[in-house]
């Protein structure tokens, strides 16, 4: 492909995201699975353009006063540097290139906007979330929005029923990985952003290590689920979680993962398989659910879950269990960093959507948690109104419940130096952790009846 003819591929898998609810990776890459004509570099040179995009289309929009793809994408080569005479030459009309520039796109070239951006233009998030985000950040928010339009490192979960994190970084460094320890988690190694092939090594085969962010290790080591267990997943998705709290259990005990969504819920079945996990069971409707054992693994919040409705409750029995995990479906905002188009798709009309389900999910997750044990909420959300606010409503809904601190819980359970963000609730951020966003609360129930 000609410089020219990647611009105008990138132009129009831009056009295309703003019609599909599919991830821009995922787009992308069925994008060039029907242009078999594209290298592997014109395909890494589109897809770089694309989130390059992605990550800063307000300060593009800004720059060229139009949100329109091609503008964008000009944007891009000015930011760059590119000089004037030769972006009109790769929008020349030729070949497969984008066609010539128009009468607006060449004013916005000569002409550049006055003024300093706005802090929603700079910060590079939807203008509409800024009290939102600054009730999450206050002063610190504009450093941490720059936090988030940086590439996310590769973290992994070392699989404790298979490997040492000692021995995983030595073996992923032999392979040419920059491997290291993460700094809070005591299960994760990290990897530069970029490096590819982990899931074609001997220890990812083996079962050894999934992918997992490292805030969500420590989400899932909050649950401090302890061998011979029983532990409800309740928003389970492919089981990432679940697999990381088989692994606390030391493989001894049960966990149900439900999910109403039985397509991500049966990604469990092989993930299991790998990771040697056998005590993970299925939410089965009518039936003894300790008939079925699968083996699973990975669950990715899914920031947009058409599936979910309130009322359907993903666990239809009336088990009740040691621990409850929800893992709420929700804006998917602590995710930009991996997920750039989760910014300019969130709208406030799916902002309450999410939270009346997430409300729902703890109301269910309350009824299977017997007394004298805890019921565990955690979004990957930066906003306070899915998170603080829920607990709080939650508890006020549930006087027979309290928040149980996650430091304690932390001090408890690992023993070592807390993560930044540790307190009453964990909050995560990447300038704060060098993670993901995440939020976790621990709640106990405390009698049987309020």
């Amino acid at each position: 492909m000609t410089p020219a003819a990647r611009l105008q591929a990138a132009i129009e898998i831009l056009e295309q995201l703003e019609g599909t609810p599919l991830p821009a990776d995922r787009f992308i890459r069925d994008w060039f699975r029907r242009r078999r004509y594209a290298g592997s570099k014109d395909r890494a040179a589109v897809g770089e353009r694309v989130f390059d995009v992605l990550r800063h289309r307000n300060s593009f929009a800004w720059r060229m006063q139009s949100e329109d793809p091609r503008a964008l994408v000009i944007a891009v080569l000015l930011r760059d540097g590119e000089p004037l005479e030769s972006i009109r030459t790769l929008f020349g009309g030729e070949g497969y290139g984008p066609p010539p520039l128009n009468e607006a796109e060449v004013l916005a070239l000569e002409i550049p906007p006055q003024g300093e951006p706005p802090p929603h233009v700079q910060g590079e998030y939807p203008q509409w979330l800024e009290p939102e985000l600054r009730r999450a950040f206050g002063e610190r928010l504009h450093e941490e929005m720059l936090a988030m339009q940086a590439r996310a490192p590769i973290d992994l979960r070392v699989n404790t029923l298979k490997a040492k994190r000692s021995d995983a970084v030595a073996e992923l460094r032999a392979e040419g990985y920059d491997a290291n320890p993460t700094p809070y988690s005591p299960l994760g190694v990290r990897i530069p952003a970029g490096a590819s092939g982990l899931d074609k090594t001997k220890l990812f085969s083996s079962g050894a290590f999934e992918l997992q962010d490292e805030a969500s290790q420590i989400a899932a080591l909050l649950v401090d689920a302890k061998p011979g267990m029983r532990v409800l997943d309740c928003a389970a998705g492919a089981g990432g979680k679940a697999l990381a709290i088989a692994a606390q259990m030391r493989n001894q005990g049960k966990i149900v993962a439900a999910d109403i969504d039985v397509g991500r819920l049966a990604q469990i079945v092989e993930r299991a398989r790998r990771a040697g996990v056998s005590i993970i069971f299925p939410p089965l409707k009518g039936e003894d659910r300790n008939s079925e054992a699968v083996s699973g693994s990975g669950h990715v919040m899914d920031p947009h879950p058409s599936h979910w409705r309130a009322s359907t409750s993903p666990f239809q029995g009336e088990e009740t269990f040691d621990r409850v995990l929800v893992d709420a479906p929700c804006s998917g905002t602590g995710t930009w960093r991996r997920q750039p188009e989760l910014r300019w798709r969130l709208t406030p009309e799916r902002l309450e959507v999410l939270k009346k389900t997430q409300s729902w999910l703890l109301d269910d997750g309350a009824r299977h948690t017997r007394p004298g044990s805890r019921l565990i909420y955690a979004t990957c959300s930066l906003l306070p109104s899915e998170n603080e606010d829920q607990v709080t409503a939650f508890l006020e809904r549930n006087p027979d419940f309290a928040a149980v601190p996650a430091r304690t819980v932390w001090a408890q359970a690992i023993g070592t130096e807390p993560p930044p963000g540790l307190a009453q609730f964990f909050h995560a951020a990447p300038l704060t952790t060098g993670t993901d966003g995440f939020f976790t609360a621990v709640i106990a129930r405390t009698t049987e009846d309020a």
